[in-house]
């Protein structure tokens, strides 16, 4: 019953017909006899319950033509099972991850927890950092599982990616340093998407409040933020700020950002920004709903309904919208200090 429970827990929709389910079974069972008699079992079980309104099949044992899927009580015996590996597993291995997502995702990562299941019980947490790759493939037995697929993901929903000391591999971090705010307690640090920005507001980094402008590279900043304490090694307080293009794209980079550091966006900017005509050209943009929304809450009521049309209607702010003399002339004269 257990493999006929987990195909149906893959299973998409709410309801199924029979033929489908059998399809979908047909590795586990060898005639249709024991296929209908693990059907009904789980019928009598409460998991499938009969859409009356198609009736049953002739053939004997006689099943339902089409049964709706519980999810509740298969959501109940998913519940169990973790339970089971909780038991299992090495206690550092955090499984509460898979009792609020989909199912889908804990059959898609078995193999893989046993895998550091078994690598933590044999040799306990590593000591020393090396490289993803190296670490990698100790626990999984292929060098490129962290980086390529989606090893670093779920080490992180198990709570273990930094007990692990991974290293990430990603491009090094581009930045230049304030000589005269390196010694601070408390430091500011400016994250901009583009070169251009980056180059615009180079010349007058002694005269701004931050300790580093760093240069985000689009979408590259999101791996190579990992460096930051390693290439940046400076005993402070940090407070990052995001400046980027006033798109979907950018909105998202920012988004990513925010959910593994704290991460301000760099408001006087973007506000200069709406002071300037919006170029037209990103309708190819896909929506980011939940990135967007958030984005949208850092401004008030006008400024959201604007952005919000903005969007909608295929215009964006690129950074390049500011000239230099704007962008010096906002990073020196803003008091960021108190949007900490």
């Amino acid at each position: 019953m257990k493999e006929l429970k987990e195909a149906i827990a893959l299973y998409p929709k709410k309801t199924i017909d029979i033929n489908t389910l059998q399809e979908i079974s047909s590795p586990f069972f060898e005639s249709y006899e024991a296929f209908a008699e693990e059907v009904l079992a789980l019928e009598n079980a409460g998991i499938l319950t009969m859409v009356k309104s198609k009736g049953r099949s002739i053939r004997q044992p006689s099943v339902a033509l089409h049964y709706r899927i519980q999810t509740a009580k298969l959501k109940k015996d998913h519940h169990h099972l973790l339970q089971q590996y909780r038991i299992q597993f090495h206690p550092a291995i955090n499984l509460d991850y898979y009792y609020q997502h989909d199912p889908n995702q804990w059959h898609e990562d078995l193999p893989y927890l046993q895998q550091i299941d078994q690598y933590i019980k044999r040799d306990g947490f590593p000591d020393e950092s090396i490289p993803a790759p190296e670490r990698s493939y100790e626990i999984a037995g292929d060098e490129k599982w962290i980086t390529e697929r989606k090893g670093k993901e779920l080490l992180e929903r198990v709570r273990l990616f930094d007990k692990l000391q991974v290293i990430p591999v990603s491009e090094p971090l581009q930045f230049a340093i304030n000589p005269n705010k390196i010694q601070h307690s408390e430091q500011m640090h400016l994250i901009v998407e583009n070169k251009t920005t980056y180059q615009g507001l180079l010349p007058s980094i002694k005269q701004a409040s931050f300790a580093t402008l760093i240069y985000g590279r689009g979408k590259g900043i999101i791996q190579s933020m990992e460096q930051f304490n390693r290439q940046y090694p400076v005993s402070a307080i940090h407070h990052f700020f995001y400046f980027g293009d006033m798109d979907r794209e950018g909105i998202a980079i920012w988004y990513s950002l925010s959910k593994k550091f704290e991460m301000r966006l760099a408001l006087p900017f973007y506000r200069a920004c709406l002071e300037k005509q919006p170029a037209r050209g990103k309708e190819y943009h896909r929506p980011r709903p939940e990135a967007e929304e958030a984005f949208l809450n850092c401004f008030d009521k006008a400024e959201r309904n604007r952005i919000k049309h903005l969007l909608e209607t295929g215009y964006y702010y690129p950074q390049e919208t500011l000239k230099t003399k704007e962008l010096q002339k906002i990073w020196e004269g803003t008091h960021w200090n108190d949007m900490i």
